[in-house]
């Protein structure tokens, strides 16, 4: 094990076998000892780029209206117990010169696909932002969408896009999403944002029902092929008004073993310590850092809307994780020796 830890981390790769070896192997509890030297070898190699900075993102949940019905998700169109919102342009606005009063100079806007809200509407609302921020940078989260609707984003100022894959396995996708989602339609839209020049995100639940190692490496398999600037993992977590309520969370140690494999794969990627960390362990966050992760999103929105954008259950959106409190969140970093980074924080080798 020691040996394919080492292997990795200096050739930021392995083969089928040995990766799928270390998948199924370095979590069990007689591997103790290798877990901590692939924490320290990922947090090394973060440190090596980045040093110990910690990029931060505000985060504005816009809207929590959706037309597709994921089986995990708590804000899917069949959900009728979802208390629906949607912000105005200005409402958004408020929001990003709250968190540029706050220090703040990225901002990313996550919503479901939302079929009340125009492809032109989302330009405006780019548009706008770049207009008011011209040195901030603007994140899209927004779903799967056309190539022209990408592109007219991006034409008005968009900087990066976020769409996680979820899974890389066909049979697995459909565990997961019904038709017509298809996991063919949501690479096709990664290739098409890499295309037209966003700094790219994809990412994928840990420990969602029915996976495996073997749809695990199906996982790391693709993010390399797609390399993109930035990867974002979570742990499953369940939702009670879902058909998925009843299954199983993923586990906090999984999902850190896998954003320590992901950091020492690529080594320059933007990784988040996610609030699905947080949420399923008070110093998840912190843990998620100190095994490579090396971005955090607080939360930026209204707070009247917070608790709307329930994707899973208790998710959280205050204290430490809300934009207000970075003072809170700079001394949790402070505590295991990180600090806030308040710039755009772009992939070091991306040009737009």
């Amino acid at each position: 094990m020691q040996a394919l830890i080492q292997k990795l981390a200096r050739d930021r790769n392995l083969d089928n076998d040995e990766l799928l070896y270390l998948l199924e192997n370095i979590g069990r509890p007689e591997h103790e000892s290798d877990r901590n030297t692939l924490f320290f070898a990922a947090r090394a190699c973060s440190q090596q780029t980045f040093g110990n900075r910690i990029y931060i993102r505000g985060l504005i949940e816009f809207t929590n209206y959706c037309k597709n019905n994921c089986y995990y998700c708590g804000i899917r169109a069949g959900n009728p117990a979802a208390s629906r919102y949607r912000l105005t342009c200005e409402d958004i606005l408020a929001s990003c010169r709250e968190g540029y009063r706050l220090g703040l100079h990225t901002f990313v806007l996550q919503g479901g696909e939302d079929p009340g809200r125009s492809h032109q509407e989302i330009r405006d609302i780019v548009s706008a932002i770049r207009q008011e921020f011209p040195d901030c940078a603007i994140t899209l989260s927004i779903g799967e969408h056309s190539f022209e609707a990408y592109k007219m984003w991006f034409d008005a100022g968009a900087d990066r896009f976020l769409l996680r894959h979820e899974t890389a396995d066909n049979t697995h996708y459909r565990q997961l999403h019904p038709q017509p989602l298809s996991l063919d339609h949501r690479k096709e839209c990664l290739w098409n944002l890499k295309r037209i020049g966003y700094q790219t995100g994809t990412g994928f639940m840990v420990g969602s029902p029915g996976q495996t190692a073997g749809h695990i490496l199906k996982d790391l398999r693709f993010i390399k092929e797609l390399s993109p600037q930035m990867i974002g993992i979570g742990p499953f977590i369940p939702h009670k008004d879902t058909p998925l309520a009843y299954a199983p969370a993923g586990t906090l140690e999984q999902t850190l073993i896998l954003i320590a494999i992901l950091r020492l794969m690529h080594p320059a990627a933007l990784i988040p310590a996610t609030t699905a960390l947080g949420t399923i362990a008070p110093d998840g966050r912190e843990q998620g850092i100190l095994c490579g992760a090396n971005v955090v999103m607080p939360n930026l929105s209204p707070a009247n809307v917070r608790k709307k954008y329930m994707l899973y259950d208790n998710k959280l959106s205050d204290g430490a994780e809300a934009a207000e409190n970075l003072a809170a969140l700079e001394r949790r970093f402070a505590a295991i020796d990180y600090k806030i980074d308040f710039g755009r924080g772009d992939h070091p080798g991306f040009k737009k």
